[in-house]
C-alpha cells in the first residue's frame, strides 16, 4: 500500500476519533429529540463526508461514513437504532425520495446511448471540429449549448458533456474544465430561467402561491447564478486559468486530458447516413417534451383546474420528480421511432440501449442515493433548526442580512450538497422573518437561492457536480478541487455585491444600480488575478494559452 495512502487512511480515522471524543463530552441525554439535535454536531456528518472525501480522493466510502455518524449521533450510539437511521431513515428513504430522478437519469443515459450508437453525437462533433475552429469558440459553444438547454440541471449536464466531449478532446481542453463550463451553465443557468424544474422546486415553499411572481422578481438579485455567467465569458475571452485549473489545462496542452477510463468502453457509432439533425431533433424533442410534461402535471391542459390555460400557475403547480420522468419516456419513444425510421439503429439496438443507458448512470446513482441518505440523517439532526436559529439571531444586522443570508446558504448547500434543501429550508425563514413584499426581503430571498446555488457548486456531494462529473467522464475529485477556486472567487465578489445591495436599497437604490456594480467588480477581479497569474507565469503552474 502506498505510504500516501497510508497517510490518508491515519487522518481519517484520527479525525473519526476526534468527532467521537467530542461527541461525548458534548452528550446531553436530557434532550426529547436526542443530545446532538439542533446542535453544531447537526453539521458534523456532511463536514465528515467532505473532508474524506478530499483527503482519500474516494467518494462512496466518504460519504457512507458520512451517513453512519449521523446515523450513530441520530440513535445516541445506540447500534440497533443506528442500523434502523441508517437503513431505513437514510438509505431506503433516499430511494424512496429519489426514485423519479433515478428513472429520468436512466432514460437520459439510454436516450445518450442511443444518440452515440447511432452517430449523431460523431456526426455533431466533425461538424463542430469543421466549423469551430479555436479553443475559445469550443469553450463558448459548450456553454451556449448550456444555456440553451435550461430546463433542468440533470439534462443539462448529461446531454451538453455528452454532446460538447468530442469537440473540446479535439480541442484539447481538459475534462476538468469541460466539467467546470457544465456545471457553470446547469444550476446557474436553471436558477434564473422561470422555465425550469428549478422555478418549479422554489414555487413550492413561498406560500400564498406567488412562488413564480417571487422568483422572477429576484432574478436580478441572483448575484452568483449571473456572475458565475459573466465570470465563464470574460475568462474565456482573457484566454487564462488559475488555481489548479491552470495545471490540468496545461497537462491538456500536451495531451492529457484527464478522462476517465470508462470513456474507453463507449460507444460511438460512425454512420454514413447520420447527420447533425439526427442529434439536433432528439435534443429538441427532449426539451419540449419536458416542458410540456412540466405543464401537464402543473395541470395546464386540466379542465377545471385553477392552473388551466395559466403558464406562469401551473409551472408554479408543477412537480419535477414527475414530470421530468414522464417527458424523458415520451421522448425516448420518440427517438427510438426517428431513428429506426432514419435506419440508424434496429430495434433490437435501442432495446439493448436501456440498460447500457442504467449501467452508465450507475455511479452517478450511487452517489446520489448516499448524498440524499447524508442529507437525511443530517435532517434527523435538525441541521434545519439549527440553522434558523443561527439566521434568527443575525436578523438585528438589517442591511448587512442579505449578505449574511447568502453566506448561511452557501454553507449549509455545501455541508448538504443540495440547493433545493437550503433553499427549502431558508425561504419559508425569510418570508416569515422578513417578508417578501419590501425590497430587503426579494433581496434576501435571492442571496438564499444564490447562496444555494454556490454551496452546491462548490460541495463534492452535490448531486449536480456529481452529474457534472458524469457528463464530463473527469475524476469527480479533480472537478470539485480545480472548480473549487473559481466559484469562491464569484462567490467572494457576490458577497460583497450583496452587502451594497443591502445598504443600496435602504436609500432607494435597486438592481439597476448594484448588478452593474457587481458585474464591474466581477470583471475588475479577474484583471487582477491574470495580473498577479502572469506574475507567477514562470512558477509551477503556467497559465493555458488559449
Amino acid at each position: 500500500m502506498k505510504k500516501k495512502t497510508i497517510l490518508n487512511l491515519c487522518i481519517s480515522a484520527l479525525a473519526l476519533i476526534a468527532v467521537v471524543i467530542l461527541s461525548i463530552t458534548l452528550r446531553n441525554s436530557g434532550a426529547d429529540e436526542g443530545p446532538y439535535y439542533a446542535t453544531f454536531m447537526a453539521l458534523v456528518p456532511p463536514i465528515i463526508a467532505i473532508g474524506l472525501a478530499l483527503m482519500t480522493k474516494e467518494v462512496y466510502s466518504s460519504l457512507f461514513v458520512g451517513v453512519l455518524a449521523g446515523a450513530l449521533f441520530a440513535a445516541d450510539f445506540n447500534p440497533v437504532k443506528t442500523m434502523d437511521h441508517a437503513v431505513s431513515d437514510g438509505l431506503i428513504t433516499a430511494v424512496s425520495d429519489t426514485a423519479g430522478i433515478f428513472a429520468f437519469l436512466v432514460i437520459l443515459g439510454a436516450v445518450v446511448v442511443l444518440l452515440n450508437k447511432a452517430g449523431g453525437s460523431k456526426a455533431f462533433g466533425k461538424w463542430a471540429q469543421t466549423h469551430v475552429k479555436t479553443r475559445v469558440g469550443a469553450m463558448l459553444a459548450t456553454f451556449a449549448l448550456g444555456v440553451l438547454i435550461f430546463v433542468d440541471d440533470y439534462f443539462n449536464c448529461l446531454t451538453v458533456g455528452s454532446v460538447m466531449r468530442p469537440v473540446s478532446d479535439a480541442h484539447k481542453i481538459s475534462r476538468a474544465k469541460l466539467a467546470y463550463l457544465i456545471d457553470a451553465t446547469a444550476a446557474p443557468i436553471c436558477m434564473i430561467a422561470p422555465v425550469s424544474s428549478w422555478a418549479a422546486a422554489v414555487s413550492e415553499y413561498v406560500a400564498d402561491g406567488e412562488g413564480l411572481f417571487y422568483f422572477i422578481k429576484a432574478i436580478p438579485y441572483n448575484f452568483y447564478s449571473l456572475l458565475t455567467i459573466v465570470f465563464v465569458i470574460a475568462i474565456t475571452f482573457m484566454g487564462f486559468d488559475y488555481g489548479k485549473m491552470s495545471g490540468v489545462e496545461f497537462k491538456a496542452m500536451n495531451g492529457d486530458l484527464g478522462a476517465e477510463d470508462r470513456e474507453e468502453n463507449e460507444e460511438h457509432g460512425e454512420n454514413a447516413h447520420a447527420r447533425v439533425l439526427d442529434l439536433v431533433l432528439p435534443i429538441c424533442a427532449l426539451i419540449v417534451s419536458c416542458i410540456v410534461a412540466l405543464m401537464y402535471v402543473g395541470e395546464f391542459f386540466t379542465a377545471g383546474s385553477d392552473y388551466q390555460w395559466d403558464l406562469v400557475g401551473a409551472f408554479g403547480n408543477t412537480d419535477a420528480t414527475v414530470a421530468l420522468p414522464w417527458g424523458s419516456l415520451l421522448a425516448l419513444v420518440i427517438i427510438i421511432i426517428y431513428l429506426m425510421a432514419r435506419r440508424l439503429i434496429t430495434f433490437k439496438e435501442s432495446m439493448e440501449a436501456i440498460p447500457k443507458g442504467f449501467v452508465a448512470m450507475v455511479p452517478a446513482i450511487l452517489i446520489l442515493t448516499l448524498a440524499t441518505a447524508l442529507k437525511n440523517v443530517t435532517g434527523l439532526l435538525g441541521s434545519d433548526v439549527f440553522v434558523a436559529e443561527l439566521l434568527e439571531n443575525a436578523g438585528a444586522l438589517k442591511l448587512f442580512l442579505p449578505a449574511i443570508i447568502f453566506l448561511i446558504a452557501c454553507l449549509l448547500a455545501f455541508a448538504t450538497g443540495t440547493s433545493w434543501g437550503t433553499f427549502g429550508i431558508l425561504i419559508p425563514i425569510v418570508q416569515a422573518g422578513i417578508g417578501l413584499t419590501s425590497e430587503l426581503g426579494v433581496i434576501a430571498m435571492s442571496a438564499c437561492l444564490a447562496g444555494a446555488v454556490c454551496g452546491d457548486h462548490c460541495s463534492p456531494i452535490s448531486d449536480t457536480t456529481i452529474m457534472a462529473s458524469a457528463g464530463a467522464q473527469c475524476n469527480h475529485v479533480e472537478h470539485v478541487s480545480t472548480q473549487l477556486p473559481y466559484a469562491i472567487t464569484v462567490a467572494i465578489v457576490s458577497f460583497v455585491s450583496y452587502i451594497l445591495a443591502g445598504v443600496l436599497q435602504n436609500v432607494g437604490i435597486y438592481w439597476w444600480v448594484s448588478l452593474p456594480i457587481a458585474i464591474a467588480l466581477m470583471i475588475g477581479t479577474l484583471f487582477g488575478i491574470k495580473f498577479y497569474t502572469k506574475r507567477k507565469a514562470n512558477q509551477d503552474k503556467p497559465e493555458a494559452v488559449y
